[in-house]
């Protein structure tokens, strides 16, 4: 018969992917943590009961939410990660040689653990001299930081319990202050089938904070729907004027100077949102 995980994506949508065994499950103050292994996406880090990363996909999301990002600021020194406590936003950081120092911000610190225990590939450079790990809730830190970060990555889960609050017109603006005067930030911000008007709302949030705001794309298969978006707002840079030429080779296996302008060109179903 197998066994089967089922993550209920939306009310009336579910994905489910056989299972060869359970590695590792806790309770944490925070969430019920588990790293099942799969047959079709191999190990798979989950929070109630929601896919977060799994070593067959992780690659696309990391490596948009964090390139994009750094090749858009010509010289990023000091970036925070709040949320992504599997490390894989981590590691693509740290290829970029201007970057002197990385803080990941993260709330729960038995996802911190479970990620360098089963997910190496993923959380390797956890351990990378330039990172520090503070065990906090980012929404916090970030309200006590100001002029401190060149880019901030939200890298959270889902907007409900311990992620709700970074989804916020309030936290947008806390991460602006944070924010040195040409800094920018980039969040994941959900499935264009599914979230809607999530997405229309933190553009419109976004857009009275920051005079730069832009929406790209990006294919993560274990995710609601597939396609997801991600939003950064800038005080300065666009991403639409990176030159091609001066993105190098960081050994990504999605992201790419190309792919980096392309994922801006949104659907007009996509594109209608915003207006």
């Amino acid at each position: 018969m197998g066994l089967w995980f089922t993550e209920r994506q939306t009310k009336n949508l579910a994905i489910s992917c056989r299972v060869k065994k359970t590695i590792y499950s806790e309770e944490t103050p925070f969430q019920e943590l588990a790293v099942i292994d799969t047959l079709e996406f191999g190990r798979m880090l989950v929070l109630d009961n929601v896919i977060q990363t799994t070593v067959k996909d992780e690659f696309v999301y990391h490596e948009m939410i964090a390139h994009v990002a750094l090749n858009t600021h010509p010289g990023p020194r000091r970036v925070l990660v709040v949320g992504g406590g599997d490390g894989g936003t981590v590691r693509e950081i740290v290829k970029h040689p201007s970057v002197e120092r990385v803080v990941l911000c993260e709330i729960d610190e038995k996802v911190v653990a479970a990620a360098k225990d089963y997910l190496p590939e993923i959380s390797h450079a956890l351990e990378h001299p330039k990172v520090e790990i503070a065990v906090t809730d980012g929404i916090k830190h970030v309200k006590e930081k100001r002029g401190t970060y060149d880019v901030i990555i939200i890298d959270s889960t889902d907007p409900v319990g311990p992620a709700e609050g970074l989804f916020s017109a309030a936290f947008y603006q806390d991460v602006a202050m944070a924010l040195r005067e040409d800094g920018l930030f980039v969040a994941q911000t959900e499935s264009p089938f599914f979230n809607k008007e999530l997405i229309k709302r933190i553009f419109k949030d976004v857009s009275g904070i920051f005079p730069v705001v832009r929406l790209f794309l990006a294919n993560v298969p274990t995710y609601p729907g597939g396609l997801w978006t991600f939003t950064m707002g800038s005080k300065k840079y666009d991403p639409l004027t990176v030159e091609q030429a001066n993105i190098k080779d960081y050994g990504t296996k999605y992201y790419s100077p190309e792919v980096h302008h392309a994922a801006f060109i949104l659907p007009p179903f996509i594109a209608e949102l915003l207006k």
